[in-house]
């Protein structure tokens, strides 16, 4: 029985409201929904304006669903010509504003295939997690940021060595994803376990391990490929075991239910055993499935996370191909740079060539081995940049105050024009690598009293190679399709290059940062989109730009592109099945947007 005290509570309009956090997450989910024309929002909806501006409309669909939508939209040019903007969705037959993810996914739903709508609630208990998620986040800010200044300094520019970088990925953690809405979410974990886990508190914790037996376990170069820190079962508190079994690590996240149905599908239930010690303390990283020896951060495991995120098909889980192509693909870059010199200084590569699996993506883990020598550097992920220090000021504010004389524009001018040179050097040689913002980081720090800017790279297990390219530029030191376990890696079509050159390096390692920086006042956007433009182009003459050449290429399907491909990442990692999106690799599945680097003769 309902009590009269409990019934304003219930009924207060006050607590339906969005807060803060709801209406910046509608924000990008509307803005991307509308990027990747989900039930037709940009392509079928028709502007119209009103009193405060330009809105779509779309019509309602079958019937049942009779009622027109509106959406207030703004110019953007970032991926989309326009943006979603307040006061956000509305019932154009009774003028109801559409507040809440909810009631937007809803009204969006029923406008949806009917095959397509379990995508849309699955998609709305993504945002539910989400939006938890965030309001954890600022709840949590004042704690993480107290502690991290207590451990590293006040200034971020100060951060220094491998153990501080993670300090950085704390806050890279707190910032919104420039094209996922989102992605600080990920799919199944509550506040208890993020905040044990996530990176975005900076947490310390112990891995688990399984004994396995031997004869199960693939360990190119055989145990003594292993770190000196390896646990032998012995260690675990299982001495039986240490002649025959080899101790994988288990992330505690994945040692319940996830590692038990991995070990009956592996047919490994009865010739494992799950030790009760824990065994080294960690520190996650970003990308929260690898973490960072407390003792050692020179030393990260990769470790699969039974969880998902920037998507639910996205799973943190580690295949055992990618083990292997993640391999094939450093000793690709390995021979780039012995080639290309003046790579050798500047391009830094972690080694990621010692692994070990059990044939199941629950059962593997990889070790990444930092290079020496970085314990003076300030070593930040370019997915830091623009994130808040705990001055409130941004990163790359502080780093330019260090390092390039207090000018944050002069500090992106010198990451893009060593990137552009790297990765259209590698795309001369026919390669394309997915190395976005949370895989490749900036390592500062000054030599001869001036500064030193240098690119260090991790996670090269998911390129695009040109055949034919590779072979005429290495000749018999290409490596054959044979070498790489994904067969999807190597192509003869250009295309898939410059599509993977462009959503990666282009839109979220360069574009990114230009729209960001002038959204905080750092510089004019035209300033910063011709600075973009221009260092693009510079390192595109390089390669030749004659018909045929690579330069050619890239000045065709890039510069002077009538519009550029755009991640359609909601449509293929939650909204859609494989099946009705076509999406061969749900992180290369694309729509189209705007190629804001186009020369318009304005002053850029």
């Amino acid at each position: 029985m309902t009590t009269d005290a409990a019934a304003p509570a219930a009924t207060d309009p006050a607590s339906t409201e969005p807060d803060a956090a709801e209406a910046g997450l509608l924000l990008r989910v509307l803005s991307a929904l509308l990027r990747e024309d989900v039930v037709g929002l940009r392509t079928r909806g028709t502007p119209v304006e009103l009193a405060d501006g330009r809105w779509l409309r779309l019509a309602g669909g079958d019937v049942g669903v009779p009622d027109a939508l509106l959406l207030p939209v703004a110019a953007d040019g970032f991926q989309c010509a326009d943006a979603a903007r307040l006061p956000l969705l509305r019932r154009e037959s009774d003028g109801a504003e559409l507040t809440t993810t909810d009631e937007v996914l809803a009204a969006l739903r029923a406008l949806a295939d009917p095959g397509d709508r379990g995508g849309f609630d699955d998609f709305a208990e993504e945002c539910r997690q989400t939006l938890d998620t965030v309001r954890l986040h600022t709840e949590a800010r004042q704690e993480v940021t107290e502690a991290l200044t207590a451990r590293y300094g006040v200034t971020p520019a100060d951060w220094t060595g491998l153990a501080a970088g993670l300090a950085h990925d704390t806050l890279a953690a707190h910032l919104d994803h420039p094209v996922y809405p989102t992605a600080r979410g990920r799919s199944g974990l509550g506040r208890d376990q993020l905040r044990a886990y996530a990176p975005e508190f900076h947490p310390r914790f112990a891995l688990r391990w399984i004994a396995v037996p031997q004869d199960a376990v693939t360990l190119p170069g055989g145990p003594p490929a292993l770190p000196d820190c390896w646990p032998t079962p012995a260690d675990l508190g299982l001495p039986e075991l240490g002649r025959s079994h080899l101790a994988l690590p288990v992330h505690p996240l994945s040692a319940g239910a996830p590692l038990r149905e991995a070990l009956r599908e592996s047919g490994l239930t009865d010739r494992t055993v799950l030790a009760d010690r824990p065994y080294l303390e960690v520190v996650p990283t970003l990308s929260m499935r690898t973490v960072a020896l407390a003792e050692d951060p020179t030393l990260h495991l990769k470790v699969p996370l039974a969880t998902a995120s920037l998507g639910l098909r996205n799973r943190r889980t580690i295949k055992p191909g990618t083990l292997v192509d993640g391999a094939a693909g450093q000793r690709l870059l390995e021979c780039v740079i012995a080639r290309e010199e003046r790579f050798a200084e500047t391009v830094l590569l972690a080694d990621e060539t010692t692994y070990a699996h059990a044939g199941h993506e629950l059962l593997a883990v990889l070790c990444r081995r930092y290079p020496a020598g970085l314990d003076a550097s300030a070593i930040v992920p370019m997915a830091a940049l623009l994130s808040e220090a705990p001055d409130g000021g941004l990163v790359i504010d502080h780093l330019a105050d260090r390092f390039y004389g207090g000018d944050p524009v002069a500090l992106l001018d010198a990451c893009l024009t060593l990137l552009f040179d790297w990765q259209t050097t590698l795309f001369g040689y026919g390669v394309a690598l997915e190395s976005h913002q949370q895989n490749i980081s900036l390592v500062l720090d000054s030599r001869a009293g001036a500064t030193r800017l240098r690119l260090l790279l991790k996670d090269n297990d998911g390129p695009r190679v040109h055949t034919a390219r590779l072979r005429q530029t290495l000749g018999t030191d290409a490596p054959a399709p044979s070498d790489f376990a994904d067969p999807r890696i190597f192509t003869d079509d250009d295309r898939q290059l410059t599509d993977l050159f462009t959503t990666i390096t282009v839109h979220l390692c360069a574009g990114a940062y230009a729209f960001g920086l002038a959204r905080h006042g750092g510089a004019p956007l035209d300033a910063l989109l011709g600075l973009v433009r221009d260092r693009l182009a510079e390192a595109v003459e390089r390669l030749g730009t004659a018909p045929g050449e690579p330069g050619a290429v890239l000045r065709a399907h890039v510069l002077d592109a009538p519009s550029l491909p755009v991640k359609a990442m909601v449509s293929a990692g939650t909204l859609l099945s494989k099946e009705r999106s076509g999406a061969a690799d749900i992180n290369k599945h694309y729509t189209d947007g705007p190629n804001y680097l186009l020369r318009t003769g304005d002053t850029r």
